[in-house]
């Protein structure tokens, strides 16, 4: 009961589908997703318990809340060991097929390449870019040298090549050089599609914590160099993903999608499409989005809290401060300004019926209550334009057979929409319209 109800949306892509449409109108690339430890999955470990998974993914997204709190000038938030989704992707001219890192928090796509310094021990090929015949190094006046930040960006004078640099949360880091590529995304059904030209890191010196299994990885996120922003053009600016609610049997099924069509625009089976703005904010890797407020059961709390969070006073009126959390698909839980969160916590325990508090087994989560006929208040997310209601799934993890917790926690820096609460989800991003939406939505359904 408790995996088919906890997923931490550790996936993995392994088929594909082009759907064509007319010449006046985009293509739809999708992308169909497992989850790391479905049988299907070569992550998958059946030595591995539920507090084990658990435990990795509190970690992970702790790690992450604090990175993007304390270092947002940086490129990503990823911890090396514990990628949320990957994705097979072809590089180069002939191509390399490797598997990386998928992330809404990242930029610059990167992967370990040949000659290297160092590389940590990898599953399948390393890309050697003396093989391609499409490889070409960027100059340290390129524009897309440009693109890295300052703390990111290097030059290798002599040879006038631009490098790049990033740290993450766990001092894992990866160091190499910019270059243009030709990136396909293709499966073992032969459907694909290439990007030439695709600016991307060439790392030859990567240190830490990196799974063997992933070779680098490919930056969703909202700033130039992103695999989004690049291919722009021929996807309308425009992807979407929905995560399942089942994640150990063979009928998983969560997806990606990348394309004009790939949003959510029309009510279907009677759920309405919810559409709130993109609020741009530094750094633009990250999509920021206003939440208002929270409902639990029938007490609506404003979004209020200090350090640039919730409300500010404007004369004797207050108004909410634009994007004041991150939608995120590469954070597990949901990190919410610990004041506010206090308000919250408090909420659910006056509207929890028959559900006394308890420990959390596994000693992660604070708020835990006996899952015995137990009720449990509806809780519904107020973003600007948007009530989503989320189901019990979204809200709460089911820890044992007789324990569930509150699938949020406290965070002092910023605060992060993470992937339990858009379980069931279409989330749709619009990168023109500046726009995210949501729908309820049945993952398997779609292909």
């Amino acid at each position: 009961m408790a995996k088919q109800t906890f997923i931490y949306c550790s996936l993995l892509a392994i088929v594909i589908f082009w759907a064509p449409f007319s010449s006046a109108q985009k293509k739809t690339l999708t992308v169909e997703l497992i989850h790391r430890d479905s049988p299907r999955s070569p992550l998958y470990n059946p030595l591995h318990t539920v507090s084990d998974r658990l435990n990795a993914a509190f970690l992970h997204s702790i790690s992450r809340s604090r990175y993007f709190s304390t270092k947002t000038d940086i490129q990503s938030g990823l911890i090396g060991n514990s990628g949320d989704y990957y994705m097979t992707i072809s590089i180069g001219t002939p191509a390399t097929k490797v598997l990386a890192v998928v992330d809404t928090g990242s930029d610059l796509t990167w992967i370990q390449c040949k000659p290297c310094q160092q590389c940590y021990k990898q599953n399948g090929p390393i890309f050697d870019k003396s093989q391609s015949s499409t490889y070409k190094t960027e100059s340290c006046n390129s524009t897309a040298c440009h693109g890295l930040s300052k703390d990111n960006k290097g030059c290798d004078e002599s040879r006038n090549i631009c490098k790049y640099q990033y740290y993450y949360g766990d001092n894992s880091f990866s160091k190499g050089e910019v270059a243009t590529e030709t990136l396909t995304i293709d499966s073992s059904s032969a459907s694909h599609v290439s990007f030439p030209s695709t600016v991307i890191g060439c790392g030859y010196n990567n240190v830490g914590t990196f799974t063997e299994t992933g070779s680098g990885i490919v930056g969703l996120g909202g700033g130039p160099l992103s695999l989004i922003s690049q291919v722009g053009s021929s996807i309308g600016k425009k992807f979407s993903y929905c995560l399942s609610h089942t994640s150990s049997t063979s009928n998983e099924t969560s997806f990606l999608n990348l394309g004009t069509n790939s949003i959510p625009s029309i009510p279907r089976n009677g759920s309405v499409v919810l559409t709130t703005p993109l609020v741009t904010k530094a750094p633009n890797t990250y999509y920021y989005v206003t939440l208002e407020a929270i409902t639990i059961g029938n007490t609506k709390l404003p979004y209020t809290g200090g350090g640039g969070y919730g409300l500010y006073d404007v004369g004797e009126s207050k108004t909410t401060i634009p994007g004041n959390i991150i939608i995120d698909s590469g954070t597990t839980f949901t990190f919410l300004e610990s004041g506010f969160y206090g308000r919250v916590v408090a909420a659910v325990e006056k509207s929890v019926i028959r559900g006394k508090r308890v420990s959390d087994p596994q000693g992660l989560l604070p708020h835990c209550f006996e899952d015995k006929a137990i009720s449990l208040p509806e809780i519904t997310m107020h973003f600007t334009g948007a009530d989503v209601k989320l189901s019990r799934i979204n809200a709460f993890l089911k820890m044992s057979e007789d324990t569930v917790c509150l699938s949020m926690l406290p965070e002092t820096g910023i605060s992060i929409y993470g992937n339990l609460i858009q379980l069931g989800f279409l989330v749709g991003y619009d990168l023109e319209a500046k726009t995210v939406s949501f729908q309820h939505f049945d993952c398997a359904s779609h292909l």
